[in-house]
């Protein structure tokens, strides 16, 4: 008997695995766009809050947060001018040893070589420099100025190359000249590639032979070049932030410790590589530092590359760039400020923005994001919920209810089944029927025979008795067994019957939004967008006869299909040009003149714009004479054809007022000003209510 090994599928992404959950990042972000926000930045809101619910994974706004903490504690960790007050200290010890070496000293030499102690110069590099060749009496100063030297030498070359300043601990001349070495080969490794004629070979020799003295160990020439160009630059903006005097200063003490070390040639060349390689770096940028502690070169060029990696990954992390993307940020940058999990909470904000766009949920066009189709219907859901969690109970039938079919009350008779039907089936008659074809033909049991018109009637029948699920198999088990009826009823197509329902007329429903800039000043634009998601979803889903039609109106007006709602965004323009709306919304009852006509207009303002005869719009405020006279004519269309106008005013402004009132006297229809938090619930009541009472 074969045998099998059960274990994780490791031929890629597992096929059985269910899709990633969207659900909860999409109603979030819904949240933001039934708000009045766009796709784009609704998705960018929730990428900077992080994701809800259970998966807790923090967003950017949170990294962000970090890397600023981050930042203001390296700027308290010291000063940079620790350097320089390490080589004064010592060189003033240095001099006061020589000093009390030559005091008891009577003869001439003695107050010479006092004199020129006493007319030093006060730069310390320039100091230095002078005593570079002076014949030390006492053998403590000796001493004390060569470890003067020595922190210089190790100082600037920990600058340059971090860790360095440990490897030169000990003060071996081997270990100097094997620095020498590797800058010389080094340098040599960076003109064959600015020839064309590197290859990873030569770094894997080079490393092998010196990766010792580079910590971060680098696995190309690349990644080298990008950790030494870093901290050269950080060691610029570090002599840039001092003062000019400190500046020149330091300047001097690396000058004079490169070239005491031999390597003063090397180390410039070597910069002047970095820097056309990496010329994007911030070369001689100030940084302040804040600290009291005096900080080494070392440790304040390190700092400052820190800074500089923090600043980078901060405008990163804050996305307020055009083009902005997840993919600009740096995980490796986000791993060194912020560790491991910060990484991992990137990579699932990074999911759920691809996820969203593989699921068809969003999609971008022309470099804009935009809401699917798919993703609109959801929404819509959402904000229909909304609406009916706020409607008050009423009538069977008032609220949302998922398991209800979407015809008529039943009338208790049955019909033959044609393709397309939706009513229920009537399975009593449906079996009756299989079971009667079967009697008229025994032989085939699922065979069409014209006698199946007469259909007589029923044969008895009789239910065959439950198997024993227990009893035991032919091979002694006790698996279960399950007969089957040798007189199973076999059902064919034409057995099929549906329970009839009552015929409802269908509704051309047409809702008319003002998109006019006032909306947007009032507050009532991201109501008037939840309201017209609500309402198309609640005709679509449950009155999938009814047809309605989504108008927008401002200067001009236009259809707005399902896709463009939930982006949809006010016009900043003059003018509500009603007239225009009310000709679109009448072509649109025209094209189904049996269908109930159902107008619902949601506005703030009354008509200031109609369209001329060229088919340009003219505003005017106040409105003039010929747009309240066009417009109002097609109200009189709209009464003609049987259509019922109702109003939702959105704001209390008498020219609003008396424009509606004289709508309501001429066309019956009713005039709603409801709170702008409780549209949805006025608008979904009344297209209810109208739907009621036509059956």
């Amino acid at each position: 008997m074969s045998r099998y090994r059960y274990g994780a599928y490791e031929d890629g992404p597992d096929p059985l695995a269910p899709p990633y959950d969207v659900r909860d990042a999409l109603d979030a972000m819904g949240d933001s766009v039934l708000d009045g926000t766009r796709p784009g930045d609704a998705l960018r809101d929730l990428l900077r809050r992080g994701l809800p619910g259970a998966q807790g994974r923090r967003g950017l706004d949170d990294m962000l947060r970090q890397v600023r903490e981050r930042r203001r504690a390296l700027r308290d960790r010291g000063r940079l001018d620790g350097t320089l007050e390490q080589a004064r200290a010592l060189l003033d010890t240095a001099i006061g040893q020589e000093r009390a070496e030559l005091f008891p000293d009577p003869s001439d030499d003695a107050r010479l070589r006092e004199a020129e102690l006493d007319t030093l110069p006060s730069d310390t590099s320039q100091a230095i420099r002078r005593l570079s060749d002076y014949d030390w009496r006492s053998d403590a100063a000796r001493q004390t100025f060569e470890q003067l030297k020595d922190l210089l030498r190790r100082e600037v070359l920990d600058a340059q190359f971090q860790g360095m300043k440990q490897a030169l601990a000990d003060p071996d001349p081997a270990a100097m000249e094997r620095v020498k070495d590797m800058m010389a080969a080094l340098n040599a490794m960076l003109e064959r590639d600015a020839r064309g004629e590197h290859a990873q070979a030569d770094f894997d020799r080079f490393m092998d032979e010196y990766g010792d003295m580079f910590p971060d160990h680098p696995q190309s020439l690349e990644e080298l070049v990008d950790s030494l160009a870093r901290r050269a630059a950080a060691m610029d903006r570090l002599l840039a932030s001092l003062s000019p005097e400190q500046r020149a200063e330091l300047a001097g003490l690396m000058e004079q410790a490169m070239r005491d070390a031999g390597l003063a040639m090397e180390m410039t060349r070597l910069g002047d590589a970095l820097r056309a390689r990496r010329p994007d770096l911030g070369w001689g940028q100030p940084e302040q530092m804040t600290g009291d502690d005096p900080l080494g070169m070392g440790d304040a060029t390190t700092a400052l590359a820190e800074l500089a990696d923090l600043s980078e990954l901060e405008a990163a992390l804050g996305q307020e760039y055009p083009g902005a993307r997840l993919d600009d940020i740096d995980e490796d940058a986000v791993r060194r400020a912020l560790g491991r999990q910060a990484v991992d909470d990137l990579a699932e904000l990074r999911r759920i923005e691809a996820e969203l766009e593989r699921q068809g949920y969003l999609r971008r066009k022309q470099g804009k994001l935009e809401l699917t189709p798919k993703a609109v219907r959801r929404l819509g859901e959402t904000a229909l919920r909304r609406v009916f969690s706020q409607l008050t109970s009423g009538r069977q039938g008032d609220h949302d209810q998922q398991d209800a079919g979407q015809a008529g009350e039943l009338t208790g008779s049955s019909r033959e089944w044609r393709f397309g039907d939706e009513q229920p089936l009537d399975v009593v008659r449906t079996v009756s029927n299989a079971i009667r074809r079967s009697a008229m033909d025994p032989g085939t049991g699922d065979a069409d025979t014209a006698g199946l018109a007469t259909r007589p009637a029923p044969a008895k029948v009789v239910e065959p008795s439950p198997p024993d699920l227990t009893k035991p198999s032919g091979n002694g088990s006790n698996r279960p067994i399950i007969d089957r009826p040798a007189n199973a009823v076999k059902l064919s197509v034409d057995d099929f019957e549906v329970q009839e329902t009552e015929r409802r007329t269908g509704a051309a429903v047409c809702l008319l939004v003002d998109l006019s800039y006032s909306m947007v000043l009032r507050g009532t634009w991201a109501v008037a967008k939840q309201t017209t998601l609500a309402l198309h979803t609640l005709v679509t889903s449950k009155f999938p006869q009814d047809a309605i039609q989504i108008i927008g109106f401002s200067n001009y007006a236009r259809v707005l299909h399902p896709t463009e709602m939930a982006g949809l965004d006010w016009d900043m323009v003059q003018g509500t040009n009603l007239h225009h709306a009310l000709m679109i919304a009448g072509r649109h009852l025209d094209r189904h003149p049996d269908f109930e006509p159902i107008v619902l207009v949601v506005t703030d303002g009354e008509p200031t714009a109609h369209l001329r005869p060229d088919g340009r719009s003219l505003f005017d405020y106040p409105p003039s004479t010929d747009t309240l006279v066009l417009t109002l004519a097609e109200v009189d269309k709209m009464t003609r054809r049987g259509a019922c106008m109702n109003f939702f005013m959105l704001a209390e402004d008498r020219r609003l007022v008396s424009f509606v009132e004289e709508v309501a006297r001429r066309n019956g229809g009713r005039v709603f000003a409801p709170d702008a938090d409780r549209l949805g619930e006025y608008v979904v009541s009344d297209y209810l209510r109208v739907r009621r009472n036509r059956r």
